[in-house]
């Protein structure tokens, strides 16, 4: 009976053991996510046209949470809920604080041009692109906000290329996860939303350079683009946005914890996207039989169909670097039929380029017209 009775005991105590055990794994693995909304408090971020990067970066980063609090196996921090100031270095303090899994911040882009748009998400790392140095510069440029900046970043400018170029990568580990990750968030904003796609760029952020976890920094587009804008201010495009942020943490969770993948995780995506180049696509010029013979290109690496402003004609060649092209930017040649053909700007959405024509318009190229590059032929939009 005594013998009954142990065996009765051991087998409750054991399964009650068993309990505590999967209840320790349960909380052991749930995935610990950070997410970080920009700026805020004194420091606004980017401001065009009425929209306000601090806000538009929490409610959007609050979307995310919201949809990813839904599963259970997720656990999130924020560093900050409302219009809080919060110093840049405290940032990653909260993800290595409680060891996060992953660290996320979200903001909005803006230049100086009103043209540019699209979403781009960035990794730790060394770039020489002064495009991106400008970005690394405005993200990190909070710091001179904060009271010892000097102490407390230990000489760290945000202010000088060669510092941010002279950052070492401290957690070299994660930038492989930290790249898939970015991957998968702008695929899906490409392929799903059918956002335009600036790609996924490695740069010197002070927030992902002190996270000891993989990390990415998302800017969800260009508040300098009015339409951009208007979008990432609605709420319609934060929805969409924090979606599909969400399904990418999602994703990167499922790979992290080696857990299986569904239909929707692991099927080709038919719609197709690519970024555009960093650089114009210019024509070059050679010689041949003393004869100058045009090696223009209709058609990019892609092969995709894309348009410019054609400004002029004329059988000289122009200084590109002069102010003939009064202060346009983004200018390209092709040379047919002795004559130089002069164009501004490059997209592959026509709309894009319909307000580059406005533009080259209102600065005296009553005569300018659009062109599209397509099968190795050029021909005008009427």
């Amino acid at each position: 009976m005594r013998f009954i009775k142990f065996v009765k005991f051991f087998f409750s105590f054991f399964l009650l053991l068993n309990v505590f055990t999967l209840s320790g794994q349960s909380d052991y693995t749930k995935f610990v996510l950070v997410l970080d909304a920009g700026h805020g408090g004194k420091d606004p971020g980017n401001s065009y046209h009425g929209f306000v990067e601090k806000e538009i970066a929490l409610k959007t980063t609050m979307k995310v949470g919201s949809i990813l609090e839904k599963d259970k196996d997720f656990k999130i921090e924020y560093t900050r809920t409302d219009d809080t100031f919060i110093e840049l270095v405290n940032r990653p303090k909260v993800a290595n604080k409680i060891n996060a899994h992953l660290f996320v911040s979200i903001h909005c882009n803006s230049v100086a041009n009103q043209t540019p748009s699209g979403t781009e998400t960035f990794v730790m790392g060394l770039s020489r692109t002064n495009m991106n140095l400008e970005v690394a510069k405005n993200e990190n440029s909070v710091i001179l906000l904060e009271d010892n900046y000097k102490q407390t970043y230990k000489g760290f400018d945000p202010s000088k290329p060669e510092i941010l170029i002279g950052r070492k990568i401290i957690q070299e580990d994660n930038l492989y996860s930290s790249i898939n990750l970015a991957t998968t968030i702008q695929d899906n904003f490409t392929n799903k939303l059918s956002r335009k796609t600036r790609g996924v760029k490695q740069q010197p952020l002070w927030v992902l350079d002190a996270a000891t976890m993989p990390g990415v920094l998302i800017e969800l587009g260009f508040l300098s683009n009015k339409e951009e804008g208007e979008y990432l201010n609605s709420d319609q495009g934060q929805n969409e946005m924090a979606e599909q942020i969400a399904n990418a943490i999602k994703h990167y969770k499922k790979v992290y914890f080696n857990e299986p993948l569904n239909e929707d995780d692991v099927k080709i995506v038919e719609k197709k996207y690519k970024p555009e180049p960093k650089e114009p696509l210019d024509s070059t010029i050679a010689k041949s039989n003393d004869a100058i013979k045009s090696t223009s290109v209709m058609t990019d690496d892609s092969g995709q169909v894309f348009y410019k402003v054609q400004l002029f004609a004329s059988s000289k060649k122009k200084d590109l670097t002069k102010n003939e092209f009064k202060g346009l930017e983004n200018i390209s040649f092709t040379f047919e039929n002795n004559l130089y053909r002069y164009y501004f700007g490059k997209s592959y959405d026509l709309s894009v380029v319909k307000k580059m024509h406005e533009e080259a318009k209102s600065q005296g190229f009553s005569d300018a017209f659009i062109v599209q590059f397509a099968n190795g032929k050029v021909s005008a939009i009427k």
